[in-house]
């Protein structure tokens, strides 16, 4: 037995029509009946069908689809408000969530980069900002700062502390102790 669309949207009405009786006995039984037997015939292939056939129909997307003013109102509401900030704050002071943040928009806000960096709009705007003197000025003070060098000294120090920097470094010098060897070794050979 396949029921289309219109044949489930006909049983329907039927069934809530039939539910109107006029003994509260009768009525709760049938409401049962009614509802058990609209459950059993939505979880058929055929419910389903007509269910996805519904949803197809371009007015009724219309009708579910949320209008721009909704999902704007919505975002201000739980995305800007106070409580969300808070929420987000305390969210970002997890180390292991923020660096799954991180790391679901690395490869998007690389995208995003590069193609603003494609853009002639946006890289005339960023070559304007470089060449800002007001810019120039601010970033000689930062970089003269007490606290900017103390930051960079910091990281040099954390740096050569790490075990890659030590290993490169070793390698580093002992092909300068060969070089020198093997320089000194030809300098008494000349003479």
């Amino acid at each position: 037995m396949s029921l289309t669309k219109e044949g489930i949207i006909l049983l329907l009405v039927i069934s809530l029509l039939s539910g109107c009786s006029d003994s509260e006995s009768s009525q709760q039984m049938d409401y049962d009946q009614t509802k058990k037997m609209v459950v059993d015939i939505l979880k058929t292939d055929d419910g389903k069908k007509a269910i996805r056939e519904v949803m197809d129909d371009e007015e009724i997307k219309q009708n579910i689809v949320m209008n721009e003013k909704a999902v704007t109102s919505t975002i201000e509401k739980t995305l800007v408000s106070d409580k969300a900030a808070d929420f987000w704050q305390k969210k970002f002071k997890d180390p292991e969530f923020a660096e799954t943040m991180a790391k679901s928009m690395k490869t998007e806000n690389e995208k995003l980069i590069k193609d603003l960096m494609k853009d002639p709009g946006y890289r005339k705007m960023m070559v304007e900002l470089l060449q800002d003197p007001s810019l120039e000025t601010e970033m000689k003070n930062i970089l003269k700062s007490t606290e900017y060098r103390e930051h960079i000294e910091q990281i040099l120090q954390e740096t050569m502390e790490t075990p890659e920097f030590k290993s490169k470094f070793k390698e580093m010098l002992d092909k300068a102790a060969k070089e020198a060897s093997s320089s000194l070794m030809s300098e008494k050979q000349k003479i």
